[in-house]
């Protein structure tokens, strides 16, 4: 769960790099909870806890993708291949899946050699 927080604290931050783990934990506690906030919403029929939450984790979710791709040595701005069909997605999902650059970057030093949690 402090990994899911870590992304939400934060915030809008676009500069660093994000370790795999960070990324994919974002990921996954992410869609735990739009699940159950989509569960609630079918239950007392109306999508609007969903519908919040989705558009107050938007900045996150796109904040800790740039810092995923800057730890595998690419640029933000590569986000927008996600616009070519079909292509753009699998391109994407190996650059996140992808290890990061051992050494400093231009994006910031490698987050593997910052502390960690367990």
């Amino acid at each position: 769960m402090n990994w899911y927080l870590d992304v939400l604290k934060n915030y809008a931050g676009f500069s660093g790099r994000a370790r795999r783990k960070e990324y994919w934990m974002f990921v996954l506690f992410n869609f735990i909870i739009a699940v159950v906030l989509s569960a609630i919403g079918m239950a007392i029929d109306t999508q609007i806890p969903y519908v919040i939450y989705i558009v107050a984790i938007f900045i996150p979710s796109l904040a800790v993708f740039v810092r995923r791709l800057h730890d595998t040595g690419r640029s933000g701005w590569w986000i927008l291949i996600s616009f070519v069909p079909l292509v753009g997605a699998i391109v994407l999902l190996v650059f996140v899946a992808s290890a990061g650059k051992p050494e400093t970057n231009e994006y910031g030093v490698n987050p593997k050699l910052a502390p960690q949690h367990s």
